[in-house]
Order: C-alpha cells, then sequence, then structure tokens
C-alpha cells in the first residue's frame, strides 16, 4: 500500500460519499492548501463513446465568473483584421511571419483565432497545431471574420471542452480563491452546455459520474442526481 503524504492524511474527505454540488466545492476549497492558488476542475464522465463521430462531444462555453488565468491569444488576419485583433488585445499577430515562428518552436499562445482566407496557411501547422488543441475551428467561433469578438471571448473567460477516449471531460472552473457561489456558478455553465451538446449517436444515461477536485487535492464525487435535476 503506498505510503500517504503528510498531506493526503490532512485532507478531510470521504472519497466514496456522494456530494452535493455546494458541498463538494466547499470541501474542495478547504482541502486546497497549496502555497499557490489551485485551479479547481472538474471531470465528467459522459456516456459516450468518442471513437464515432456521431458521438463526439466538444464545444466552448463562457463561463460567466471567469477561468482566473490569463490567456494569450494568438491570431491569424492580415490588413485592418490584423489590427482589429490587435485593438481588441490580441497577444500575438500575423500571418506567414506567425506560421514562420511556429514552424521554428516558438508557441507563445494558449488560443488561437483566424480569419478564413488565413485558413491555407494556418493548415501547414495542423501537425504542429493540432495535437496541442490549438487548431482554429469554425465550429468553435475561432475561425471567424469578427476576430475583436473572438479574442475577448477568449480573454473573458470562454474555455472550450472535448471529451477524451474515455469518454470524459476534464475542464478547470476557476481558481480556489474564487467564492463558492462563483465556481458555482461556473460549473452550472459548464455543465448546461455539455448536456446540451448531448450527440445524436449517445444511447443510455449520458451524464454518469461527476467529480471535483482542485490542482493538487483530493477527488469529490458529486450526486449526478442533483446535477441532473439542477
Amino acid at each position: 500500500m503506498a505510503k500517504l503524504s503528510k498531506k493526503q492524511k490532512a485532507w478531510t474527505v470521504d472519497a466514496e460519499k456522494l456530494h452535493g454540488v455546494d458541498e463538494a466545492i466547499g470541501i474542495v476549497k478547504s482541502n486546497a492548501t497549496a502555497k499557490f492558488d489551485e485551479t479547481v476542475e472538474v471531470a465528467l464522465n459522459l456516456g459516450v463513446d468518442p471513437r464515432h463521430a456521431d458521438q463526439m462531444v466538444r464545444g466552448v462555453v463562457t463561463l460567466p465568473k471567469g477561468t482566473g488565468k490569463t490567456v494569450r491569444v494568438g491570431v491569424f488576419a492580415k490588413g485592418a483584421k490584423a489590427d482589429e485583433a490587435r485593438a481588441a488585445g490580441a497577444d500575438v499577430v500575423g500571418a506567414e511571419d506567425l506560421m514562420e515562428t511556429i514552424q521554428g518552436g516558438t508557441i507563445d499562445f494558449d488560443r488561437c483565432i483566424a480569419t478564413p482566407d488565413m485558413m491555407g496557411v494556418v493548415g501547414r501547422l495542423g501537425k504542429v497545431l493540432g495535437p496541442k488543441g490549438l487548431m482554429p475551428n469554425p465550429k468553435l467561433g475561432t475561425v471567424t471574420m469578427n476576430v475583436a469578438e473572438a479574442v475577448k471571448a477568449a480573454k473573458g473567460g470562454q474555455i472550450e471542452y472535448r471529451v477524451e477516449k474515455a469518454g470524459i471531460i476534464h475542464a478547470g472552473l476557476g481558481k480556489a480563491s474564487f467564492p463558492a457561489e462563483d465556481l458555482r456558478a461556473n460549473f452550472d455553465a459548464l455543465v448546461d452546455a455539455v448536456v446540451k451538446a448531448k450527440p445524436s449517436g449517445a444511447k443510455g444515461k449520458y451524464l454518469r459520474k461527476v467529480a471535483l477536485s482542485s490542482s493538487m487535492g483530493p477527488g469529490v464525487k458529486v450526486d449526478v442526481a442533483e446535477v441532473a435535476s439542477a
């Protein structure tokens, strides 16, 4: 049996008990004792098999209370659209020059947006941006002519969610220093978006398990019945 660390021994959580959402958030906050402001994370176990195209769950949602993180945004655009992106607060803006920078091994942004006319350039970076989840996608609003709105959304609390191979969505809900009601508002927004994104190919129970945790803290199981009825 693995030896528990001093921090693990101090955790106050029953690993098997199901908790209400508000109670779970309180437990996670009380156990977030690292020397940095931990991120509160949620894991949603869905009844889907993402290997099938008709069971993929992916989208974007704006967390009403923000993420607590500084998001660096890169934009592929030229001319007036490039100026528009800079004015909206984009951190990195360019075209072929930005492509060359990325090909050289430097990716200095967390979200990537592109105007439609730049996708020929961006497409050459598929093998670099794709695995990092940075490839612009029109379905996610990151291939758009309205770059200003897209930049502001990315910096204002919009996150992307995507189901992993095991049928689980992991996402950050904010920082442990957030008031509990803010974390609850973000939790509700994410769950609502994921439920609305239920694919037509999903059969049986869709939302199967929910758990909350902080970056360095224990997992806290949430009563799915309460989430489903909210």
